[in-house]
Order: structure tokens, then C-alpha cells, then sequence
């Protein structure tokens, strides 16, 4: 797995993997469990401080994910607008989910 998401990094992924896999698929499930454990935190009623760190888990990953797909977006041989929608909601998506 190390191997593919360095390659993914690289931009060397293709985009429809970088994209539907990377981002839709493990975006989705990443961001969905680390929102579900938020609120298990604040159920608990933590001090916010102690929340700080569990709200920006799933940052490094969305910034991951953002990068993949931009820089396989920039080695994708098809139509540009693919690229282009790649890449801009991916970036939108990651932010919504970042934010929520």
C-alpha cells in the first residue's frame, strides 16, 4: 500500500484511480469515521482543547488526496476537462469534508 499511495503522491497513479479510489471511495470512509469520532469525543464532553486534534485528523490525508489527483490530472492523456473536473472537485470535495 506504501508503494501505490507514493506513487499516487507522485502524480504516477492514473487519474481515474487517484480520483474514484483515493478520493471518492477512502475520502469518503476516512472523513465519515474521523467525523463519527468526533463526535464520540464530544459526547464525552472533553474539554474543546483535547477536540483541536481529533477535528484535523483527516487533514493530512485530504491534503494527500489533493495532491495525488492534481498531479495525476497533469499526466492524464485524455480530454483536459476531465482533468479539470478532476481536479477541482476533488478540492472542493476534500474542503467540504475537511470543514463539516
Amino acid at each position: 500500500m506504501g508503494a501505490r499511495m507514493a506513487a499516487a503522491w507522485r502524480g504516477e497513479a492514473p487519474l481515474s484511480h487517484a480520483f474514484w479510489h483515493y478520493a471518492v471511495f477512502w475520502g469518503v470512509l476516512v472523513n465519515l469515521l474521523t467525523s463519527g469520532a468526533f463526535w464520540i469525543l464530544v459526547a464525552a464532553d472533553l474539554h474543546p482543547l483535547l477536540l483541536v486534534p481529533a477535528y484535523f485528523l483527516p487533514l493530512p490525508y485530504n491534503l494527500f488526496v489533493c495532491v495525488a489527483v492534481w498531479r495525476s490530472a497533469a499526466r492524464y492523456a485524455g480530454p483536459a476537462h476531465w482533468a479539470e473536473v478532476a481536479r477541482w472537485g476533488t478540492l472542493a470535495g476534500m474542503l467540504v469534508l475537511s470543514l463539516t
